[in-house]
């Protein structure tokens, strides 16, 4: 299944900033303001704490995603905070087409370190010369845990894993679902530099139709509080001895406002049946 996931894109102000996540990178913005602003009032002051308080910042052959990239990291949601996310996903082959439109995916942080993950989309399956299939796709749950913190300015990158569970709510016959109960269990690391983050890992991907080993990298720069530029490299490596699986995406998140969020990405694939993937959604962190 066609899986489209969360977002952990690093947005930062400027190139002194370190390349952080987006809702550090608004909370930061905010903090900010409120020591420079000398006209607020304590009501005006009192307002934009409340809203630092509150601001934060899948059909056949699903991939595993940090939206809109492939690759994730191990950086959790902020504790009691939430990304919900409206989006699309597509892979394209010669003579057909399958996806999302649209899947609806929720994160929130229940605990430090610890962000717990759904996702729940309607399907579609188009091929030439048949009638499309649409309907709801397979669902998937998730809980994605930092164990260990990157040290600012030092050596040590934040480490996370991410398990995910994807149950067979999809119909296999109309080619909306796997038919049978995914696992992706897997290893993040991440380390920022400046305006550069860099991130990746890989695990092991459990399905019906095969198991297969997933690695994933990634590297990204912020140019600005609004836009966040990135690029991966995405591999699969079938347990069956089938040719290895390689995607590549080139990437954007624009920061329309605070809460207000696109993301967007496409790139192609090789030694696979898809010509190439396209990634678009709209995000609210709250």
């Amino acid at each position: 299944m066609l899986r489209v996931n969360r977002l952990r894109l690093a947005v930062c102000g400027c190139n002194s900033w370190p390349a952080l996540s987006a809702r550090t990178v608004l909370r930061a913005v905010c903090e900010e303001h409120i020591c420079q602003s000398h006209m607020l009032s304590v009501a005006d002051r009192c307002s934009l704490t409340l809203l630092l308080a509150l601001a934060g910042v899948l059909v056949a052959d699903q991939g595993w995603a940090g939206p809109p990239f492939l690759t994730d990291d191990p950086e959790p949601v902020e504790v009691k905070h939430w990304e919900f996310y409206a989006g699309s996903q597509w892979t394209v082959e010669r003579h057909a087409a399958a996806g999302t439109l649209p899947h609806l995916e929720v994160n929130y942080g229940a605990l430090p370190g610890l962000q717990l993950h759904a996702i729940v989309p309607a399907a579609f399956n188009w091929t030439s010369g048949a009638a499309a299939k649409y309907g709801i796709g397979d669902t998937e749950l998730g809980a994605k845990l930092r164990f260990v913190d990157e040290v600012e300015g030092g050596w040590r990158p934040q480490v996370g894993v991410f398990p995910l569970i994807i149950l067979p709510t999809g119909s296999k016959k109309r080619g909306l679902g796997e038919g049978g109960v995914q696992a992706l269990v897997p290893l993040w690391v991440q380390k920022s530099f400046g305006p550069w983050t860099t991130y990746g890992g890989g695990g092991l991907h459990l399905a019906p139709d095969g198991n297969a080993v997933v690695l994933g990298w990634l590297l990204q720069r912020a140019f600005s509080e609004a836009i966040v530029i990135g690029a991966e490299a995405f591999v699969t490596i079938p347990w069956s001895g089938e040719p290895v699986q390689v995607q590549l995406n080139l990437g954007a998140v624009i920061n329309v406002s605070e809460r207000h969020h696109l993301l967007l990405s496409v790139g192609p694939s090789f030694r696979t049946d898809a010509i190439g993937q396209a990634y678009f959604a709209y995000q609210l962190t709250i």
